[in-house]
């Protein structure tokens, strides 16, 4: 049986957010470091705007925290949340391998 997360972990949340491209984009891109909502904007096809409403997306996650410099919004990320989902698909990566294990001696047998 597979553990169940603790309650204090938002997995829907982080795993919502993490299903749109552009947000996967963004998490990599302020991996390297922190960026203003400009430079993370750039490289995208769509309006500043939308731009913000996937910043407000992974900050309401956490996977991000915005921080004001003057007129210039800096974007950091917070990989907990991030670990806590790698956590999480690590028990069923396990799950599923043992599955398989158990298939091919099952297979094996069959063969003999």
């Amino acid at each position: 049986m597979v553990e169940q997360p603790p309650d204090d972990l938002d997995l829907d949340t982080v795993f919502q957010a993490l299903a749109h491209p552009i947000r996967r984009d963004i998490l990599e891109q302020v991996a390297d470091g922190p960026e203003s909502v400009s430079n993370l904007a750039e490289p995208h096809d769509v309006s500043l705007a939308a731009v913000s409403k996937h910043l407000h997306v992974l900050e309401d996650a956490g996977l991000i925290d915005i921080e004001k410099d003057g007129r210039v919004r800096r974007c950091h990320l917070n990989a907990a949340p991030l670990s806590a989902a790698f956590g999480w698909l690590t028990r069923y990566r396990v799950f599923w391998e043992d599955r398989f294990d158990a298939l091919a001696i099952h297979l094996e047998e069959t063969e003999e």
